[in-house]
Protein backbone atom coordinates (compact mmCIF):
# COMPACT_ATOMS: atom_id res chain seq x y z
CA UNK A 1 0.00 0.00 0.00
CA UNK A 2 1.49 3.33 -1.07
CA UNK A 3 1.64 6.13 1.45
CA UNK A 4 -0.31 9.28 0.68
CA UNK A 5 1.50 12.58 0.86
CA UNK A 6 -0.41 14.28 3.68
CA UNK A 7 0.10 18.07 3.61
CA UNK A 8 -0.87 18.31 7.29
CA UNK A 9 2.08 16.14 8.30
CA UNK A 10 4.50 18.10 6.11
CA UNK A 11 3.56 21.46 7.60
CA UNK A 12 5.92 21.17 10.56
CA UNK A 13 6.76 24.88 10.55
CA UNK A 14 3.10 25.85 11.12
CA UNK A 15 1.52 26.05 14.52
CA UNK A 16 -1.52 24.01 15.43
CA UNK A 17 -3.85 27.02 15.21
CA UNK A 18 -2.49 28.09 11.82
CA UNK A 19 -2.91 24.56 10.50
CA UNK A 20 -6.45 24.37 11.91
CA UNK A 21 -7.34 27.73 10.35
CA UNK A 22 -6.02 26.50 6.98
CA UNK A 23 -8.15 23.36 7.23
CA UNK A 24 -11.25 25.38 8.13
CA UNK A 25 -10.67 27.70 5.14
CA UNK A 26 -10.29 24.63 2.94
CA UNK A 27 -13.54 23.13 4.27
CA UNK A 28 -15.40 26.41 3.67
CA UNK A 29 -14.13 26.56 0.09
CA UNK A 30 -15.11 22.92 -0.49
CA UNK A 31 -18.58 23.56 0.93
CA UNK A 32 -19.04 26.40 -1.57
CA UNK A 33 -17.80 24.30 -4.52
CA UNK A 34 -20.63 22.90 -6.64
CA UNK A 35 -18.49 19.97 -7.80
CA UNK A 36 -18.51 18.42 -4.30
CA UNK A 37 -21.32 15.96 -3.64
CA UNK A 38 -24.08 17.58 -1.52
CA UNK A 39 -24.26 14.47 0.69
CA UNK A 40 -20.60 14.92 1.60
CA UNK A 41 -21.36 18.47 2.67
CA UNK A 42 -23.53 17.04 5.45
CA UNK A 43 -20.41 15.82 7.30
CA UNK A 44 -19.02 19.23 8.34
CA UNK A 45 -22.53 20.57 8.84
CA UNK A 46 -23.25 17.61 11.12
CA UNK A 47 -20.12 18.28 13.17
CA UNK A 48 -21.23 21.87 13.75
CA UNK A 49 -24.75 20.70 14.69
CA UNK A 50 -23.14 18.26 17.16
CA UNK A 51 -21.89 21.21 19.22
CA UNK A 52 -25.48 22.38 19.79
CA UNK A 53 -26.79 18.99 20.92
CA UNK A 54 -26.22 18.20 24.60
CA UNK A 55 -24.02 15.14 24.79
CA UNK A 56 -23.50 12.50 27.43
CA UNK A 57 -19.76 12.98 27.88
CA UNK A 58 -18.94 16.27 29.52
CA UNK A 59 -15.82 18.02 28.34
CA UNK A 60 -14.15 19.56 25.34
CA UNK A 61 -12.12 16.45 24.40
CA UNK A 62 -15.00 14.63 22.72
CA UNK A 63 -16.09 17.82 20.92
CA UNK A 64 -12.58 18.39 19.57
CA UNK A 65 -12.33 14.75 18.52
CA UNK A 66 -15.63 14.85 16.62
CA UNK A 67 -14.66 18.16 15.00
CA UNK A 68 -11.24 16.84 13.93
CA UNK A 69 -12.62 13.57 12.59
CA UNK A 70 -15.40 15.42 10.75
CA UNK A 71 -12.96 17.77 9.00
CA UNK A 72 -10.56 14.95 8.17
CA UNK A 73 -13.30 12.67 6.86
CA UNK A 74 -14.86 15.41 4.72
CA UNK A 75 -11.53 16.36 3.12
CA UNK A 76 -10.59 12.72 2.50
CA UNK A 77 -13.93 11.90 0.87
CA UNK A 78 -13.95 14.94 -1.44
CA UNK A 79 -12.47 14.40 -4.92
CA UNK A 80 -8.67 14.73 -4.58
CA UNK A 81 -8.24 16.99 -7.62
CA UNK A 82 -10.76 19.48 -6.24
CA UNK A 83 -9.11 19.43 -2.79
CA UNK A 84 -5.68 19.98 -4.36
CA UNK A 85 -7.02 22.85 -6.49
CA UNK A 86 -8.35 24.63 -3.39
CA UNK A 87 -5.16 23.90 -1.40
CA UNK A 88 -3.06 25.48 -4.16
CA UNK A 89 -5.33 28.53 -4.25
CA UNK A 90 -5.05 28.99 -0.48
CA UNK A 91 -1.27 28.42 -0.59
CA UNK A 92 -0.89 31.10 -3.29
CA UNK A 93 -2.83 33.59 -1.17
CA UNK A 94 -0.65 32.96 1.90
CA UNK A 95 2.59 32.95 -0.14
CA UNK A 96 1.82 36.21 -1.95
CA UNK A 97 4.14 39.18 -1.20
CA UNK A 98 1.27 41.04 0.47
CA UNK A 99 1.08 38.47 3.27
CA UNK A 100 4.82 38.14 3.83
CA UNK A 101 6.73 39.84 6.64
CA UNK A 102 9.60 42.21 5.81
CA UNK A 103 12.13 39.37 6.23
CA UNK A 104 10.25 37.10 3.80
CA UNK A 105 9.35 39.62 1.06
CA UNK A 106 10.10 38.56 -2.47
CA UNK A 107 12.19 41.11 -4.36
CA UNK A 108 10.30 42.83 -7.15
CA UNK A 109 11.65 42.92 -10.68
CA UNK A 110 11.91 45.98 -12.90
CA UNK A 111 8.96 44.95 -15.07
CA UNK A 112 6.69 44.60 -12.01
CA UNK A 113 7.18 48.21 -10.85
CA UNK A 114 4.45 50.64 -11.82
CA UNK A 115 5.37 54.29 -11.69
CA UNK A 116 2.92 57.14 -11.36
CA UNK A 117 2.22 60.51 -9.83
CA UNK A 118 -0.21 61.53 -7.13
CA UNK A 119 -2.01 64.85 -7.38
CA UNK A 120 -4.15 66.10 -4.53
CA UNK A 121 -6.63 68.57 -5.99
Amino acid sequence: MAKKNNPKLNASNQGIFTSLADEIRLVLRLLADRRVNPLLKLIPIGTVVYFFIPDLIIGPIDDALIFGVGIYLFIELCPPQIVEEHRQYLKNIVDSPIHKTDDEKIPMYEDEIIEGEFRDE
